[in-house]
């Protein structure tokens, strides 16, 4: 926990090399990816979005490739570990694995094995267009969008102290472990639990305090129930939407395509 800045989202979505991009076109192409990926009967309209917005992000935006296969195996190892269990417990066509344990077998069909591999894509392909948003567009700028949506004020106002609150928490949980390890608090199994224990309850009193602080500091700013919000006012470009409307549109035609896939 010491080694990683929380804020490090944040820094490399104001620091990318597609800072200048209009946020609307990068959220329209991150969310259209998103719902493309996660709707397809086939591997395949998932599996195009997630490289070609894998490539976008890591090439076109300069983002770090270790960071990026770094989160992008958080999702991936639970998506993994969902996939197995998928494998083993869902039934129909020719077995192609089979484990024989003392108590009972499991058996992988082939069914099951396109089921599962249809699913992880669509994780994948998914996780992508979400961090292809998270690296790429800072919060304020999703929020000034959501403003120009029309979007209720108080629904817009808590998303902002939410997110605001996340990284406090954060903050205070690495500061609270960073003693904790200072003082070999997590020397052995018995003294980690006792040092977690201390962390959480230490953290909700941290984290109340904090929030009264932020409280004071938005009265003494005059601070009225709004937060006020600049909305986009650049026009999107042609040069901009165009290849966003080819790529969804070579998504949306893997999708409706008859492509052979054994389901």
């Amino acid at each position: 926990m010491q080694s990683i800045d929380h804020h490090f989202l944040d820094d490399y979505a104001c620091r990318n090399a597609l800072r200048e991009i209009d946020a609307r076109i990068k959220l329209i192409l991150g969310l259209g990816g998103i719902l493309i990926a996660i709707s397809a009967d086939t591997p395949y309209a998932p599996l195009f979005v997630g490289l070609t917005l894998s490539c976008t992000t890591v090439f076109l935006a300069k983002i770090p490739i270790r960071l990026y296969l770094a989160l992008l195996m958080i999702p991936a190892s639970f998506a993994l570990m969902s996939v197995v269990v998928i494998l083993f417990l869902t039934g129909g066509g020719d077995p192609i694995l089979t484990i024989t344990l003392p108590w009972f077998s499991l058996a992988a069909t082939t069914d099951a094995a396109l089921y599962a591999t249809l699913i992880l894509t669509r994780a994948i392909g998914g996780t992508c267009g979400l961090l292809f948003i998270a690296l790429t567009t800072p919060m304020i700028e999703l929020f000034s969008i959501l403003r120009s949506l029309r979007l209720p004020a108080e629904f817009i106002d808590l998303a902002m102290l939410l997110y605001r609150s996340i990284f406090v928490i954060i903050g205070e949980a690495v500061a609270i472990y960073n003693a904790q390890v200072m003082r070999n608090g997590y020397s052995s199994f018995r003294q980690g639990i006792f040092a977690i224990s201390m962390l959480a309850s230490s953290l909700f009193i941290r984290a109340w305090d904090r929030g009264e602080d932020l409280l004071s500091a938005m009265d003494a700013r005059c601070y009225d129930g709004k937060f006020e919000i600049l909305e986009p006012t650049g026009a999107i470009t042609a040069s901009q939407i165009i290849p966003v409307i080819i790529f969804l549109s070579l998504s949306g035609i893997l999708v409706l395509l008859p492509i052979p896939f054994p389901l």
